[in-house]
């Protein structure tokens, strides 16, 4: 509870704290938890890199120079510093640093990821204010059953399936690969719609339902009613009133969805042989290349703390209430 007489931007410099307090000490309890899984794994990075063949004088000069012979303390401290000045430190399998590889394949991880998400908000809020719209009748049905099969349908066989169509059958798409943007921009986004709607319809069907749910709740009130007995258009009523109210469960799932895209495309990535995040952090695993692991992990980490905490924000945006509950 806020204190009493406290003005409304006291309570909502307070609710910003407490989430963003939530936030800072959440990210450092990650950052901890994937430096020690990472850590223990066995193996080590230069031997790795250098071979079995490897004598054991240079797979320990190696580890010098990469500093895997310090205490874990120190080695975590450095990479949470290096982090902060935008060092993830040097890659072992690629001999480049590992934030360049990391920025190189955002390019092509996160306009897959906006793509989809945009596909998604479109689909889903669609289909839900019309089901919401039509309930218990054959449009409400068809969409509930409809949005019932995309859950079931795993993402990765529904690429396949959309391979099968539109890149061999048809010759629509190709069927992998990724011509960058510099050279064939258009080639390039062409080359991700495929992947998008792969991501897009399983999180479209999940948050159709949300949607539908969230507006037969607030078309129960009473307001609705009040502005049907004005004289507003149904439609107007539901894109105008009842959308906004209905959007606080609605932006929860979104931000969720929004963030499993990010992680989600790994798999995907990897289905269209896209040179993404979901590839890189596959062939660092397999080179054991520790750094770029850590960095990448931290990344979508930290990814879905940002996108929570923008969420936590935009809920004091749409639902005034909920800065004083949570304050």
């Amino acid at each position: 509870m806020h204190e009493p007489g406290a003005t409304p931007d006291r309570i909502i410099s307070i609710f910003l704290f407490k989430r963003f307090a939530t936030f800072v000490a959440t990210l450092l309890a990650a950052s901890v938890l994937i430096f020690a899984a990472l850590g223990i794994l066995p193996g080590n990075a230069a031997e790795v890199r250098l071979g079995e063949s490897a004598s054991p004088e240079a797979v320990k000069a190696l580890s010098e120079k990469l500093g895997l012979d310090r205490p874990p303390a120190e080695r975590y401290l450095h990479w949470v510093v290096g982090m902060l000045h935008g060092d993830l430190g040097l890659s072992v399998s690629y001999d480049t640093p590992a934030a360049e590889l990391i920025v190189e394949r955002l390019a092509v991880t996160v306009p897959l990821a906006v793509m989809a998400m945009t596909m998604t908000t479109v689909l889903a809020l669609a289909l839900g204010l019309y089901a919401a719209s039509r309930h218990n009748k054959l449009g409400d049905v068809g969409v509930m059953a409809a949005s019932q099969v995309g859950i079931a349908v795993p993402n990765f066989w529904f690429a396949i399936l959309l391979i099968l169509l539109f890149a061999v059958k048809l010759q629509w798409f190709s069927a992998g690969g990724f011509p960058g943007w510099d050279d064939e921009p258009w080639e390039a986004f062409k080359a991700l719609i495929l992947p998008a709607v792969s991501l897009a319809v399983v999180q479209a069907a999940i948050l159709a339902r949300i949607t539908r749910s969230a507006v037969l709740d607030v078309l129960r009130e009473d307001f609705v009613r009040t502005a049907r007995a004005k004289g507003l258009s149904r439609d107007a009523v539901l894109w105008r009133h009842v959308l906004r109210n209905a959007m606080v469960p609605v932006l929860t799932v979104m931000g969720l969805q929004f963030a499993n895209l990010v992680t989600g495309t790994i798999v995907v990535e990897n289905v269209f042989a896209l040179p993404g995040l979901g590839r890189l952090i596959f062939q660092a695993i397999s080179n054991r290349d520790v750094l770029l692991v850590q960095g990448i992990v931290m990344l979508l980490a930290a990814t879905v703390l940002v996108i929570n905490f923008v969420v936590d924000v935009l809920y004091a945006v749409i639902d005034p209430r909920l800065k004083v509950h949570a304050a």
